[in-house]
C-alpha cells in the first residue's frame, strides 16, 4: 500500500475508503439507501459524519464489518463512526485528553465541540485513519473565532502527532470549500460561512503541512461538488459545494490510485467521496 522512494508500491493489495455525510444514518436507513450504498461500493473503510445517532439506535446487520462510534452528548446531533472490514488495531474517540487540554473548543455560548462526537480515529498497520466533522462557522459566523483560532489547529496539530507514528488519511465534511473552484456561485458567497478568508487559510494550513488533496491529483476544473442545498433544486442543477475530501500524508501519494465524488448517490444533501489505495 505504500511506495518505496524509488515509486514502486510495498503493498500491492487494493483498498478502498469512502467518506459520507449521512446527515442522519436512521433516516438513509429508513429510505433503504444506506444498505443498497454498501452493496454496491463494498468499500474496505467507510467513515460517517453527521450520524446523529448512537450505537444500538438503529437496527442494521452489517455482519462483514466492525463498528466504532462517536456519538455526540447532544442526543440526535453530530457524531461520527468509521466502519470497518478489518479490525483497527487501535480506536480513539474524539482527541486524546492529554492533547485537548492544549486547545479550546467552547465557543462564546459555551458550547463544547469537543463533546460533540466530530472526530473519530482508527488505527491500521499502515496508517492512521481519521474522520472528522468540522464545525460549521453559522450563518451569522458566530462559530469563526472556534473555527479558525481553535478547531482547525488542533486538528492540524493532532493529525501531524499521528503522522509521527505512521501516514494519516483523513477524510470528512470540513465544513469550507477550499478555492473557487470548489463552489458554483464564488463571488456571492465570498465571505458567508463555508467560504470565509479564515476557513479557507486553515485549509490551506494542511495543505502547506503536507497533507495532499487527493481528489485534485486526478480532477481539476469546477462543477464537481459533495453537497447541494435542498433550496431551489440545487442538486438537480449542480449548483453546490466541494466540502467533503479526503487527504493524505505526502508518504502516501504515491499510493493514491484514484479518487473520486459520487453525485449518483442519494439519501443526504452530502454524496460520498472515495479514495483507493494501492
Amino acid at each position: 500500500m505504500f511506495r518505496s522512494p524509488n515509486g514502486r508500491s510495498i503493498v500491492s493489495a487494493v483498498m478502498k475508503l469512502y467518506s459520507w455525510n449521512v446527515n442522519g444514518i436512521r433516516a438513509v436507513h429508513r429510505k433503504g439507501l444506506f444498505l443498497s450504498f454498501l452493496e454496491k461500493h463494498q468499500p474496505d473503510i467507510l467513515c460517517l459524519q453527521e450520524t446523529k445517532a448512537e450505537r444500538g439506535q438503529i437496527e442494521i446487520d452489517l455482519p462483514g464489518y466492525r463498528e466504532h462510534w462517536n456519538s455526540a452528548a447532544k442526543k440526535g446531533y453530530s457524531g461520527t463512526a468509521i466502519f470497518s472490514k478489518q479490525e483497527p488495531i487501535a480506536v480513539i474517540n474524539g482527541y486524546p485528553t492529554e492533547f485537548a487540554q492544549r486547545f479550546s473548543f467552547a465557543d462564546e455560548l459555551q458550547r463544547d465541540s469537543a463533546e460533540e462526537g466530530r472526530v473519530i480515529t482508527a488505527e491500521f498497520e499502515n496508517f492512521h485513519v481519521v474522520t472528522v466533522y468540522t464545525p460549521n462557522a453559522k450563518d451569522d459566523l458566530s462559530r469563526l473565532d472556534l473555527r479558525f483560532k481553535h478547531w482547525d489547529p488542533a486538528f492540524l496539530a493532532y493529525c501531524r502527532q499521528l503522522e509521527t507514528s505512521k501516514p494519516v488519511i483523513f477524510c470528512g465534511d470540513l465544513n469550507v470549500a477550499h478555492t473557487e473552484l470548489d463552489l458554483a456561485n464564488p463571488k456571492p458567497n465570498r465571505g458567508k460561512k463555508g467560504f470565509t478568508d479564515e476557513e479557507r487559510k486553515g485549509f490551506q494550513n494542511m495543505v502547506d503541512a503536507g497533507f495532499v488533496d487527493t481528489f485534485r491529483l486526478f480532477t481539476q476544473g469546477n462543477g464537481h461538488y459533495s453537497w447541494w442545498s435542498h433550496f431551489a433544486n440545487s442538486r438537480a442543477r449542480n449548483i453546490g459545494w466541494r466540502i467533503d475530501y479526503f487527504l493524505v500524508s505526502a508518504a502516501l501519494r504515491g499510493s493514491v490510485n484514484s479518487a473520486a465524488i459520487h453525485p449518483e448517490v442519494l439519501g443526504s444533501d452530502h454524496c460520498p467521496v472515495s479514495v483507493t489505495l494501492r
